[in-house]
């Protein structure tokens, strides 16, 4: 079987690292699309996955430059995928790959974990043959982005879980950012502030960042989603705080650190999963996983940078995971219609 996997953004390059390597273990024929954006093509080099960019580069934090760049993508990848052959498509919140195979008549599976990103979700869900997302969603929120119960698929736990099967931490992260083990170590994570879904600006990220970055007894790495971020970052001259020049292995730098503080998802439900404690300061509505997560204690909500707790903390041993191949299985239900 001729598999297309479309990786548009940084998170989907863990979601389907797994996914991936269980589909050429099972003799498939996978290939895979990128786009120039944020470290997606940078993690896809590290992690050794075969890849080709098509099409513009993100289209910016305004719509009409995201409606643009996306009519050109979506034109690129069908003259990309048109006569291949492709059996199947898949992808994670990319929503062109589901438009695109649905005008070729490729079935398709477009998974998601969080529901309010309801421009791109809207698209996706309706193109797509199958939808697979976390069972905590409420089928509600599903039917209003399209997916209607029928063509839903449920896994349960978080995507993360799945991710990070068979993990394992490598140290050489911490040396080749040259960190002191001694300071409490804490791992912050931009605000996706080119994303559509959050248009909330705040302050709470520049407060968290200066009362970091100041203080001799931590030390900080800010992993930036763009160039322009880490710019920014890096002209505020935040005496403890390091922002690395490539893609890094944030797997094992978040299994390393004391604390994570991020605007975003992904980095959040990775360190819950490795047992570090982590606030989110995402500005907008939090979706179902999210706000599991906050119920039970697992993912704090940050109001104020003066609420930090900074402690070294003794590295979780468990790491519970759940096995790909049931989230790999639910993917390949779209070939079923």
């Amino acid at each position: 079987m001729r598999v297309w996997v479309d990786i548009s953004n940084s998170p989907q390059v863990p979601f389907f690292r797994p996914l991936i390597s269980l589909l050429e273990e099972r003799g498939h024929d996978v290939h895979v699309t990128t786009r120039e954006y944020a470290q997606t093509v940078e993690l896809l080099r590290l992690h050794e996955i075969a890849h080709e960019a098509v099409g513009p580069r993100h289209g910016g934090a305004g719509a009409i430059g995201k409606a643009g760049a996306m009519a050109r993508r979506l034109g690129a990848l069908r003259r990309y995928a048109r006569g291949r052959g492709f059996d199947l498509a898949l992808s994670h919140a990319s929503h062109e790959l589901p438009l695109v195979a649905r005008s070729l008549r490729i079935p398709s599976s477009y998974a998601f974990d969080y529901e309010f990103a309801t421009a791109q979700h809207g698209l996706g869900c309706r193109a797509a043959t199958r939808v697979v997302v976390p069972a905590v969603i409420p089928q509600d929120r599903l039917d209003r982005l399209g997916a209607r119960s029928r063509k839903v698929r449920r896994y349960p736990g978080l995507k993360e879980e799945y991710a990070l099967h068979g993990f394992t931490t490598d140290e050489a992260v911490l040396e080749g950012l040259g960190l002191n083990r001694d300071r409490v170590l804490v791992v912050v994570r931009t605000p996706p502030d080119v994303s559509l879904y959050h248009r909330h600006g705040s302050p709470l990220f520049a407060d968290v960042l200066e009362r970091l970055g100041r203080d001799s007894a931590v030390q900080v790495v800010a992993l930036p989603r763009t160039v322009e971020q880490g710019e920014a970052i890096r002209s505020r001259d935040l005496p403890s705080v390091v922002v690395p020049e490539h893609a890094i292995d944030a797997q094992s730098l978040v299994a390393f650190s004391d604390l994570v503080v991020s605007a975003g998802g992904t980095m959040n439900r990775e360190a819950v999963v490795l047992g570090v404690p982590v606030y989110t300061t995402f500005a907008g509505r939090l979706g179902a996983v999210d706000e599991s997560l906050v119920r039970d204690g697992r993912l704090r909500v940050l109001k104020s940078a003066a609420e930090l707790e900074l402690s070294k903390r003794v590295p979780s041993t468990e790491q519970p995971t759940r096995d790909p191949a049931l989230l790999l299985d639910l993917m390949l239900t779209a070939l079923e219609t």
